[in-house]
């Protein structure tokens, strides 16, 4: 006979973990399932420690960067000191005991194993089988995409679990794939000493930014010896000694000690029982509404949704599924000011459309594109402030529908402008705000033309500002 609970959160990640919390805080009885850790991929093997390891990587660089400004200063790379605060610090050596007593502290079941649905609100684990009175939550996220090259099922390769979890490194390392977490990695063991070449299939790094943001980042990382192949593909990949050796489309070939897998992620919708439930399973990602409901009585969050996978996704649309379950008549999902961050030295924060997606959705774009250095923060920045900010107007409706920020801090630049693509706030009114001075914020301000008009030309005399006199 199957138990019964209020809802069954199949996938006791991040945002089903805190999915979870918020029902079990309502008063709800809930039985989570997750066959990894509880907590979930940004937790233990993506954002909290990946940032970390940044954090060491740039502090190593900023006393690079000391000569000329405050005198000369030594410094000896310590990966260890890295490493260990990953393992001890961060992720609590990737034991996801505290995760499983915090939840079972407020009243959760958990139940460790690989839940199936086996009706529209039943899921089979192991030999058990649940019932839910209220609603199945869908949260198993994704997995790395790992791609068919010949030779690579030969070779011990890393993913990304396999790079964040390293006790030492390499001597050098190939990395597949110039999306943000091959550049972030890449650029973190590039500062350690690693001899670390990415090879990209587009023809630039950081494909979904804008151009100007991939290629602040590539002029960033080839003046550190970072190497880049873009436009090209690997074909075949060998072990040789002591590395692994990669044939490229154009012939030519990489070696190195290690290989780095970064091509992204996929969603394994197969062993979920969708179509038990009514649920189409035949696509790359679970469809679902405005508020997140896949089916009678099922909602699914996070990367199975398909709607960008990232944390703060997947925990935006949890806030609503849960309300949508309590009957709270929550506001639909609304992705038109998707921020997303990029955590390379310079920083890139991005929100909203680009220029190009912009006009091939037909608007009247205006866009105004300023160069970090030209603005008074970023002059007094000096060394290390390369970046730009760029605004993406619609010229019709007078408002902002995308921005990126790159530089020192471009992710918390962002800030003010997801708030203003969000928002649809006026240009006039962004126009008239007073900008805190000097800072990189105020760097939006100079590119629009709110302030400092004629004093903005001492520093760039070419500045067009999207609003001039």
């Amino acid at each position: 006979m199957a138990e019964s609970t209020d809802v069954i959160v199949l996938g006791v990640g991040t945002c089903g973990e805190d999915a979870a919390l918020r029902l079990l805080a309502a008063g709800l009885e809930v039985t989570g399932i997750e066959a990894r850790l509880v907590g979930g991929e940004c937790a233990y093997w993506a954002c909290l420690p990946t940032k970390s390891m940044i954090r060491s990587a740039n502090l190593l660089q900023e006393a690079r960067r000391a000569d000329g400004l405050i005198g000369r200063v030594d410094v000896s790379p310590d990966w260890s000191l890295v490493a260990g605060r990953v393992r001890s610090e961060i992720t609590g050596s990737w034991d996801d005991a505290p995760a499983v007593a915090r939840f079972e502290g407020r009243g959760g079941t958990l139940v460790r194993g690989r839940g199936r649905l086996t009706g529209y609100k039943t899921v089979a684990v192991n030999d058990r089988e649940f019932e839910a009175r209220r609603g199945i939550v869908i949260a198993t996220g994704s997995v790395p995409a790992i791609p068919p090259i010949p030779g690579l099922a030969q070779l011990e390769y890393w993913t990304t679990r396999d790079a964040i979890g390293a006790e030492s490194l390499p001597s050098s390392l190939l990395v597949l794939g110039g999306g943000p977490v091959g550049c972030e990695l890449g650029q973190v063991f590039s500062r350690f000493g690693v001899d670390v070449t990415i090879v990209e299939g587009q023809n630039r790094l950081l494909g979904g930014e804008e151009p100007e943001a991939s290629a602040a980042v590539m002029a960033a990382f080839e003046a550190e010896g970072i190497g880049i192949r873009t436009g090209v593909h690997v074909i075949s990949v060998d072990s040789d000694t002591g590395g692994v050796v990669a044939t490229l489309d154009d012939n030519s070939t990489l070696s190195a000690e290690r290989l780095l897998i970064a091509t992204g992620r996929h969603v394994e919708l197969g062993g979920l029982g969708l179509d038990a439930a009514g649920i189409d399973d035949s696509g790359r990602f679970i469809e679902v509404d405005a508020h997140l409901r896949a089916g009678a009585g099922v909602w699914a969050i996070g990367d199975v949704t398909g709607k960008g996978m990232l944390t703060h996704v997947a925990l935006y649309q949890g806030t609503i599924a849960v309300a949508d379950i309590l009957g709270n008549g929550p506001p639909a999902a609304s992705y038109d000011a998707l921020p997303r961050g990029t955590f390379t030295d310079p920083e890139v924060g991005s929100v909203g459309l680009t220029e190009e997606q912009a006009r091939n959705a037909g608007l009247d774009v205006q866009v105004v594109t300023k160069d970090l250095k030209a603005t008074f923060r970023g002059w007094l920045h000096r060394s290390g402030n390369d970046g730009l900010i760029k605004l993406v107007a619609d010229r019709q409706k007078g408002i902002l529908v995308g921005a990126t920020a790159v530089g020192p801090h471009g992710a918390e630049v962002l800030g003010m402008l997801s708030v203003a693509v969000r928002t649809r706030a006026p240009l006039h009114q962004l126009v008239d705000m007073i900008y805190a001075f000097p800072t990189f914020h105020g760097g939006v301000g100079e590119a629009l033309g709110a302030y400092g008009r004629g004093l903005t030309r001492v520093l760039d005399p070419g500045s067009q500002p999207m609003f001039d006199d």
